[in-house]
């Protein structure tokens, strides 16, 4: 496997980058890997915490500190992007605010809290004629790739189930606001890990016909769903079953997927988030590189070999980015996928509280 740069050089204009928010998203998950994308600068970070604004000196210094996002709208001048990545119920809202400004936006997942606020954001962007995109970096996660491959491949030949996991053990609530919050304004993990596990399947198996949803909240304490199960049937006939928790003590494969002609199977997460938050940098020679130990199985019990893994690649998405505000390339994330995902979720949240199957309309 090879250990060239993910990203190359890039000849293009440099493009200036305001981050709106600096908690764990900002931090780890966005920071770095714009620091890490030729032609991208993080010039601007947006947070009210004294402490965060410390880091971001030390960790950024060529980046100006903004207090208030009214603070970075008085200056906005300066810069072509603005990356939203703040509580859940806020990212519409600075979304909207940043396109009317001028700049062009990445959102963090979720894009809104409803497909409607999505879509109003994705016709206003249209009106405007500025780019508009959603961080869905699991995109470029190792495990999601390989796979994407061996459908692609038709290695698995027809496939009927589709397993996906993100699952944690975590009996005792850490007390943030995705767990103490209210699911109205996007507490729990059907808007915190649904986001990506709805989005991979979509992906893979295209638009769901109907959602069957269970939704709990098991922890002592715990407000916002802890415990989420998901079955989709996409309208070409797979069934997808997609499990996240908080609260299992053994956790089950990340991936099985069964088709007609052999399984895959695979356990573990993508390395990138645990090196993100070991304070790695994306630009390192071996980023999302996984051991052999770590590769999926793929075949028929009795007649299984491990696969490659293909690299995660999350810089990938920020210099689709780049591309896109730069020089007019496609996004590399279409939000009108996302708008779907979102759907689903509101067909999960209708399935919970009925307890019945829920048809999406026009699938």
């Amino acid at each position: 496997m090879s250990n060239a740069p993910q990203v190359p050089d890039h000849d293009g204009p440099e493009l200036h980058v305001a981050l709106i928010g600096y908690g764990k998203g900002g931090e780890v998950f966005h920071a770095p890997v714009i620091e890490a994308v030729p032609g991208l600068r993080l010039s601007a970070v947006v947070t009210g915490n004294p402490e965060r604004a410390r880091t971001v000196r030390e960790r950024h210094p060529g980046a100006t500190v903004y207090p208030t996002v009214a603070d970075l709208w008085a200056d906005v001048g300066r810069y072509e992007i603005a990356v939203v990545t703040t509580p859940n119920d806020t990212h519409a809202p600075l979304a909207r605010a940043a396109l009317e400004a001028g700049v062009s936006v990445v959102v963090d997942k979720p894009f809104a809290l409803t497909a409607a606020q999505a879509r109003e954001l994705t016709d206003l962007a249209d009106k405007l004629g500025r780019v508009l995109t959603v961080y869905q970096n699991r995109r470029w996660d190792a495990d999601f790739l390989t796979l994407w491959n061996l459908v692609e491949e038709g290695a698995l030949g027809r496939v009927h189930r589709f397993e996906s996991r993100f699952e944690r053990w975590r009996p005792l609530p850490k007390g943030t606001w995705r767990e103490s919050g209210a699911v109205e304004n996007g507490a729990g993990l059907l808007y915190d890990l649904g986001p990506h596990l709805i989005d991979q399947a979509v992906n893979l198996f295209g638009p769901v016909a109907s959602v069957y949803a269970e939704v709990d909240s098991l922890r002592e304490g715990v407000q916002a769903d802890d415990d989420v199960f998901l079955s989709l049937r996409h309208a070409r006939g797979t069934r997808s079953q997609l499990w996240m928790s908080a609260l299992a003590a053994q956790g089950g494969p990340r991936f099985r997927v069964l088709g007609d002609a052999a399984a895959f199977t695979s356990y573990g997460m993508d390395g990138q988030e645990a090196r993100l938050l070991a304070g790695e940098s994306p630009a390192a020679a071996d980023w999302g590189v996984l051991p052999e130990s770590a590769w999926g199985l793929l075949g028929a019990d009795g007649a299984t070999r491990r696969v490659p893994s293909v690299r995660g690649a999350y810089t990938e998405f920020y210099a689709g980015v780049r591309d896109a505000v730069g020089e007019g390339e496609p996004l590399p994330v279409d939000p009108h996928e996302v708008i779907h995902g979102l759907e689903v979720i509101e067909a999960a949240r209708r399935s919970a509280r009925t307890g019945t199957v829920v048809a999406l309309p026009g699938r």
